[in-house]
């Protein structure tokens, strides 16, 4: 049987290298495929690209079979979504520091869209205005979830970790201490061995 294909989502940043040392580290068989986000990291945008439903749709039409998302902050709430409309090809989750569609400055977050977007000036603004409630359908996701936080992480903090893993059925949270907002990419070699083991999980 074919493994499943690795698709790696990106935060609001849009950087497809974002995931790279996670995906060369894993000694997973499955195909590897980095998604981008039109308008964002030098991509063109697209004029049929104008909320974050039109990412998720991007998202569900790359899944030509079975697939595990590992998606990053922003990437996430889209993984969510993708695996809430798919969720007999969505077969693993890996979300580290994301929102999941929970009010985060409920749970103790700062609020990053002002600063990142007068950062990023060219970036669509109709990202920042996302603001849909996943927190009574997380139930409906019955797949293995891999939770990945880091301590130190004031925009995602691990109140946000712990809640996504009462609400998720099978989720497993971690948390790396000293761990920032961009742990995937500055501590790979760590959090490989655990993505590795959750994609063995059936």
């Amino acid at each position: 049987m074919p493994a499943d294909t690795l698709l790696f989502l990106p935060g609001a940043s849009g950087n497809t290298d974002f995931w790279k040392p996670v995906a060369n580290g894993l000694q997973h068989r499955g195909q590897r495929r980095f998604l981008a986000w039109p308008g964002f990291a030098g991509v063109p945008s697209d004029p049929g690209v104008n909320g974050i439903s039109d990412l998720v749709a991007r998202v569900v039409a790359a899944m030509a079979g079975p697939v595990a998302l590992l998606a990053q902050s922003m990437g996430g709430v889209i993984a969510i979504r993708a695996a809430l409309q798919k969720p007999d090809l969505v077969k693993h989750l890996v979300l580290s520091v994301t929102s999941g569609g929970l009010d985060v400055s409920a749970l103790g977050g700062q609020d990053w869209r002002p600063m990142f977007l007068t950062q990023h000036p060219g970036l669509p603004h109709w990202f920042a205005d996302e603001r849909e409630d996943l927190s009574g359908r997380l139930g409906e996701l019955s797949l293995p979830v891999l939770l990945l936080w880091g301590d130190t992480d004031p925009i995602s903090p691990v109140s946000v970790g712990r809640r996504l893993a009462e609400l998720l059925p099978r989720a497993e949270l971690v948390v790396l201490h000293g761990g920032t907002h961009d742990l995937v990419f500055d501590r790979a070699a760590e959090v490989v061995p655990y993505i590795e083991t959750h994609l063995a999980t059936r």
